[in-house]
């Protein structure tokens, strides 16, 4: 009885395989290494480098526009690969674009590490981001076909400490190869770690494969859909990010490809009901979880990754930390957040329930980001990290729980994995959107609010251009003069991120009231999708 108040729909699921063992064989334990191994490695380096851009667009001779792209690129490509990798893995099976994303992302790798001008390396960080975007949610989508809704609150718990402990590590790793080694090392450090995932899943990922010839499964691809969505997205997400940042919002060359990509993103949205494998079925929008469910999951992209970016940018221009400093200063947040992510897959494990811990978790984020407002260049170490704590318990569990209704609202069990890519491209999308909003509000409260000054210092003349304040940050710790001014400067920079702690309190205000409308849907399902892992009890065959 005590989950007589959930919604069931285990009626309408097919049951395409055995029930699961309750015993792991070790080939299971090894790919579950593998897994967190590949989240590890796309964690570190989408963390590490930011940190490190200052310095390798001072060592390649690099322009801002270049520096701002080495990261963006990254982000861009991901967005744009990652629902292509969910769509061909769900006909081709899973493990021919896993191996092709580790290609891809080894060699970026290299490009990267390499790279003797900021072109060729912002062409590195592209591959890397196309082979990162398949390892990110391939990662997520294996874990799904591994192991059954009913199991499955343990191991997102447990899958989410590698996400948060490279979110740890990367920057600090970022700042010491930056000051103390070479930025290169970057690049080379990915190798190793990527071979030896590659070799647990080469030789102990078995998962069923698609029974289906090969010319079948090309016909059956959604190729106009990928080609609408390529063309669509990037024409969408490549604006987002220059937007207030590079060309003014009101610009043309902002609206233009805005304009376009609406279109063509509208098209596919129509033309989704024709093909047999759509990129994005309309099946999975078919109910309110669903629908609520992908919009939390884009807020939580959106206050997550613009958070993790700007908070050690606070600590290095209000309190003049040095990069590796202002890391390590966001480690109880980081911390908290692994923390908070196992704890809540337990907590979901033991109740059986999500939607309050859902719930309780936006209200910790809300609360967090109201009270980081009050933060100042004398802000007391309790402050500083007891609010990280508080933003650490919201952030661990909305970047692992949100798959659990997602998954639960699915009316077929082979539907569960394209479910969750869809979810985590969502994430993707809104992590870029809410760093574009990020930056509109940072360059124009700086623009503001420096110009208030009146007349300033030659040697910080350069601030009056808001797009350089960032790549001024490091210079502040080196400013000679009048203090009263420097101290009215750091100011500035203070009110300019505190403006964007005000903005993602609202996004997460609105992210803590649509959670309520997330449904309790029973997780009482222990049916395997097609592309299972393999027991040694089953016939081993090779997974196209």
């Amino acid at each position: 009885m005590r989950n007589s108040n959930l919604r069931s729909e285990s009626s309408e699921i097919p049951t395409t395989t055995p029930k699961r063992n309750s015993r792991k064989p070790l080939g299971f334990h090894l790919s579950l290494v593998a897994l967190s191994l590949m989240v590890l490695i796309v964690s570190l380096d989408a963390t590490a480098l930011a940190v490190a851009t200052p310095v390798i667009a001072h060592d390649l001779r690099g322009t801002t526009l270049e520096a701002f792209w080495a990261s963006l690129s990254f982000l861009l490509a991901a967005v744009v690969a990652q629902p292509i990798y969910t769509a061909i893995s769900d006909v081709f099976g899973r493990k021919i674009p896993l191996h092709s994303s580790f290609l891809w992302f080894v060699a970026g790798s290299i490009i990267l590490a390499t790279a003797q001008a900021m072109p060729m390396l912002i062409v590195g960080r592209v591959f890397q981001g196309i082979g990162a975007g398949g390892i990110d949610v391939l990662g997520e989508i294996i874990l799904v076909d591994m192991t059954t809704l009913k199991e499955r609150p343990l191991y997102l718990g447990l899958f989410s400490i590698p996400m948060a402990g490279g979110s740890i590590l990367g920057p600090i790793i970022g700042a010491l190869f930056s000051q103390q080694a070479s930025w290169r090392w970057l690049g080379w450090m990915n190798l190793p770690i990527s071979a030896f995932a590659f070799v647990l899943v080469l030789f102990f990922l078995r998962l069923k494969p698609i029974e289906q010839k090969f010319k079948e499964k090309l016909r059956r691809l959604d190729w106009i859909g990928i080609v609408l969505f390529t063309i669509g997205s990037t024409l969408f997400a490549s604006p987002l990010s220059w937007a207030g940042a590079i060309y003014p919002w009101s610009s043309w060359k902002t609206i233009l490809p805005l304009a376009l990509s609406v279109m063509i993103l509208v098209s596919l949205a129509f033309y989704e009901r024709k093909p047999p494998e759509p990129i994005f079925p309309y099946r999975i929008f078919h109910n309110q979880t669903a629908l609520v469910t992908l919009l939390t999951s884009f807020l939580v992209g959106a206050v997550v990754y613009s958070g993790i970016l700007y908070m050690p940018l606070f600590f290095q221009a209000v309190e003049l930390k040095s990069p590796l400093r202002s890391a390590v200063a966001t480690l109880p947040m980081f911390c908290t957040s692994v923390a908070f992510s196992v704890l809540a897959g337990v907590l979901v494990e033991m109740v059986r329930r999500y939607r309050w811990v859902i719930i309780l978790s936006w209200g910790f984020t809300t609360a967090a980001f109201g009270l980081v407002t009050l933060w100042d260049c004398d802000t007391s170490p309790a402050m500083n990290y007891g609010f990280q704590i508080l933003l650490g318990g919201g952030f661990g569990p909305l970047m692992s729980i949100l798959t659990l209704p997602m998954q639960a609202s699915v009316q077929k069990v082979d539907d569960s994995g394209m479910a969750v890519g869809i979810l985590i491209s969502f994430r993707l999308v809104g992590g870029l959107a809410g760093l574009a909003m990020c930056s509109t509000i940072f360059n124009s409260v700086f623009r503001r609010e420096i110009v208030s000054l009146g007349q300033i210092l030659e040697s910080v003349a350069i601030l009056r251009d808001a797009r350089e304040a960032i790549r001024f940050i490091p210079e502040l710790r080196n400013l000679q003069g009048q203090p009263e001014l420097v101290s009215s400067v750091i100011d500035v920079y203070r009110r300019s991120i505190v403006a964007i702690f005000y903005m993602l309190a609202g996004v997460s205000g609105l992210g803590f009231l649509t959670s309520f409308f997330i449904q309790e849907i029973t997780m009482e399902k222990e049916e395997l999708g097609r592309q299972h892992f393999q027991h040694a009890a089953e016939t081993v065959t090779i997974d196209s």
